[in-house]
C-alpha cells in the first residue's frame, strides 16, 4: 500500500476511536515533513483538532500515542506547533528501497488503463521553419504523451499541420516572383528554412508597396489591403481553393520541402507522431455538425444567414460558427476534426497543446461539443502554455527575428562542447564518442530547461544557464547518472538488499525517500499534465544522491552490510533517474 494512504487510513481510525467522529479522507492532510524537523510525514492537525474539540497540540499528542500503539511500522512521533510529525521504522524504508531496486519500471502506474487519449502537439505552419516557441510546444506534448503512456493510458500522438491559408500563399508567391527556380538542393538550405526565407521576403516587398501607396496619398490601413502583393496572395489562395492545378503543384512542391525539413528537426529532437492531420483535408469538416446542431437548437441563424452559438450562460459570448455565405470559420474545422478523431480512434480524451493565447478558443470548442452531446466532449483539454522569451526580447516570424529550432539546437550542442572542454570532462572518449556526448548534453540542456518550468508560466530561456553542470539543469542530472554508472562498473560480484542492518543514516534515508516518491511524482505529472514535476524530482533526487556520495563512502565502505546497502541505493537511483529523464525525452550518457 502507498504509505501516504496507509497513514491517512490510520489517522482516520485514530480520530474515530478517540472521539467517535468520522473524518472524511479529504479532511486528512499528509505531507512530507519539512527537512528542518524530525520525521518522515506530517499530519496537519488543525482541522482534526476542531472535530475532536481539542487544542492542536493535545489532539496531535493523542493521535500520535494512538498510532504508536496500533501501528507496528511507526517508530516515533513529534508534535511541533500543532503539527504531528511521524517517523517510520527503517524496515519500512528498506522495503521501499527493495521495491525500487527490484522494479523493472520504477514509478510505472495504472491510472489510465482502458482510457484512450490523443495528444495533439507541434501543429506548425508550412511557411517557415520550427522556432523556439514550437520547441516548447513539441517537448511538452511529447513528454506529456510519454508520461500518460507510463501511467497506463493508450496514447495517440497527433500532429495537425496548418498547410493551407493566406500565410502559405505568401511564401509561395514570393518564391514564384523572386525564387528563380531555387530549391533546397540548389541553395544548400533545408526546405523549411527556404520557405521561411520567402515568407520574410514577401513581407519586405509588401512593406515597400504599402510605403509607396501611403506616399501617394492612400491611408495606411487601405494601403495594406490594396497593396499588389497582398491582392496577388489572396488571388493565389482563391485559385488554390478552386483547385487550380498550377497552384496546387507549387503548393505540393514547397510543402514537400518543408516536411523534409520538419522531419529532420523532429528526428534530432527525438520526438515522433502516430498520426498526421492536414488542414487542407480538414478545413471543410464540421458543417454537417453545425446543421445537426441547428436542428437540435444548439445553434441559431441570424438574418444574414450566418450561424452562431450563444455561450453567455457559460461566461463567454456569442460565437460565429458558419459565415453567411456558408463558408467555415476556424472553430468549424475544429468541431469537425474533434469528431474525426473520435470516429477514427475512439478516444475519450483529447489534449490540445496550444499556447495560452488560444484559451478562449478551446473553452468555446469544449462548450460546443458538450452542447452537441458528444460523449468525448468532457475529455477535451487545452494544455495551455506560456510563451518563451529570450534575453534579447520577443520574436517575430515575418521580420525574420525568430530563433530557429535548428539554429538553437546547433548553438546548444556547441555550448555543451565548450563547457565540457572547459571543465576537462573529455578524458577517455574518442572523437566520435565526444561528438555524441556533446549532442546528448546540448539537447538535454535545452529540453530540461524548458520542461522544468510549469507549462502555464511564461518563461525566459537562458542558454548559458541551461548548460551549467552544477545548476538545476539536465547536464547536472546527466553527470550524476554518469557518476553512478562509473561506480557500478567497479562493483565486484552481485548486489542484494541486506537482511540485517544497523540504523539508516539520514543521508541514506533521504535518498530512499526520494526514490519512493518517484511513483507519486509520475502520477502527479500525469494528472496535471505537467512534466516539470518529473524534472524537479530528478533535480531533488540527484542532489540527495550527491549529498550522500560526498559524505559517505560507498565502494570503500568497510562494513559489508552498509556497503551493500549503498550499492543497492546507487543502482536504484540510476534506474529511476534514467527513467525520469526518459519521460522528458532526455538520454543519459554512460560516461562523462
Amino acid at each position: 500500500m502507498i504509505l501516504e494512504q496507509l497513514l491517512k487510513d490510520q489517522v482516520g481510525l485514530a480520530v474515530k476511536n478517540l472521539s467517535g467522529t468520522e473524518v472524511p479522507e479529504a479532511g486528512i492532510r499528509i505531507e512530507q515533513t519539512n527537512p528542518d524537523f524530525p520525521g518522515d510525514y506530517t499530519v496537519v492537525v488543525f482541522p482534526l483538532a476542531k472535530l475532536m474539540k481539542q487544542s492542536p497540540d493535545t489532539c496531535a499528542t493523542a493521535i500520535g500515542n494512538y498510532l504508536k500503539e496500533h501501528m507496528a511500522d511507526l517508530d516515533d512521533f513529534h508534535v511541533v506547533k500543532g503539527f504531528l510529525n511521524l517517523s517510520l521504522k527503517d524496515s519500512v524504508w528498506i522495503g521501499c528501497l527493495r521495491d525500487q531496486w527490484e522494479s523493472e519500471h520504477p514509478g510505472k502506474g495504472t491510472e489510465g488503463q482502458g482510457v484512450k487519449v490523443m495528444v495533439e502537439y507541434s501543429s506548425p505552419n508550412t511557411n517557415k521553419p520550427l522556432h523556439l516557441g514550437h520547441v516548447r510546444n513539441i517537448l511538452l506534448g511529447w513528454s506529456v504523451a510519454e508520461i500518460l503512456k507510463y501511467t497506463g493510458y493508450d496514447v495517440v500522438k497527433a500532429n495537425l499541420i496548418n498547410d493551407r491559408g493566406i500565410h502559405i500563399c505568401k511564401s509561395m508567391l514570393a518564391w514564384q516572383k523572386y525564387g528563380h527556380g531555387e530549391t533546397p538542393e540548389s541553395a544548400g538550405i533545408k526546405g523549411d528554412h527556404l520557405a521561411g526565407k520567402y515568407y520574410v521576403l514577401f513581407d519586405v516587398h509588401l512593406k515597400e508597396e504599402i510605403k509607396a501607396l501611403v506616399a501617394a496619398g492612400m491611408g495606411e490601413e487601405e494601403a495594406a489591403k490594396n497593396a499588389p502583393m497582398m491582392l496577388e496572395a489572396q488571388e493565389m489562395l482563391r485559385r488554390w481553393e478552386a483547385g487550380d492545378e498550377t497552384i496546387l503543384t507549387l503548393w505540393r512542391t514547397m510543402n514537400g520541402w518543408v516536411y523534409e525539413g520538419f522531419n529532420s528537426t523532429y528526428a534530432r529532437l527525438g520526438v515522433d507522431f502516430d498520426k498526421y492531420y492536414y488542414e487542407s483535408d480538414t478545413y471543410t469538416l464540421g458543417k454537417d455538425l453545425i446543421h445537426e446542431g441547428l436542428e437540435q437548437g444548439v445553434f441559431f441563424r441570424k438574418e444574414d444567414g450566418s450561424v452562431w452559438i450563444d455561450l453567455s450562460d457559460e461566461g463567454l459570448d456569442q460565437k460565429l460558427v458558419l459565415r453567411s455565405d456558408g463558408t467555415s470559420v476556424y472553430i468549424t474545422q475544429d468541431i469537425g476534426t474533434a469528431q474525426l478523431k473520435a470516429d477514427e480512434f475512439g478516444i475519450s480524451r483529447s489534449i490540445y497543446v496550444v499556447g495560452n493565447e488560444q484559451d478562449y478558443h478551446f473553452k468555446v470548442l469544449k462548450c460546443i461539443m458538450q452542447k452537441l452531446g458528444k460523449p468525448y466532449a468532457s475529455g477535451i483539454y487545452h494544455l495551455s502554455y506560456g510563451m518563451v522569451d529570450l534575453p534579447s526580447g520577443k520574436m517575430k516570424s515575418r521580420e525574420g527575428t525568430v530563433v530557429d529550432a535548428d539554429d538553437l539546437i546547433a548553438d546548444m550542442v556547441q555550448a555543451a562542447r565548450a563547457k565540457t572542454e572547459e571543465l576537462g570532462k573529455t578524458e577517455g572518449l574518442n572523437p566520435g564518442e565526444l561528438d555524441q556526448l556533446y549532442e546528448i548534453l546540448g539537447l538535454a540542456a535545452l529540453k530540461f530547461f524548458i520542461l522544468k518550468v510549469d507549462p502555464k508560466k511564461r518563461m525566459l530561456f537562458n542558454p548559458e544557464e541551461s548548460i551549467d553542470f552544477q545548476g538545476d539543469t539536465g547536464p547536472f542530472v546527466q553527470y550524476t547518472y554518469a557518476r553512478i554508472r562509473s561506480m557500478e562498473r567497479n562493483i565486484n560480484g552481485e548486489t542484494k538488499i541486506p537482511e540485517q542492518l544497523q540504523a539508516l543514516s539520514p543521508l541514506e534515508k533521504n535518498v530512499i525517500r526520494q526514490l519512493y516518491s518517484f511513483r507519486a511524482a509520475v502520477a502527479d505529472a500525469g494528472a496535471s499534465m505537467d512534466p516539470s514535476v518529473i524534472a524537479q524530482w530528478c533535480i531533488s533526487t540527484a542532489r540527495a544522491f550527491n549529498r550522500m556520495y560526498n559524505e559517505l563512502p560507498i565502494l570503500k565502505e568497510q562494513d559489508p552490510e552498509a556497503r551493500m546497502l549503498r550499492l543497492c541505493i546507487i543502482q536504484a537511483t540510476a534506474k529511476s533517474l534514467h527513467q525520469g529523464m526518459m519521460l522528458l525525452g532526455i538520454r543519459c550518457p554512460e560516461k562523462m
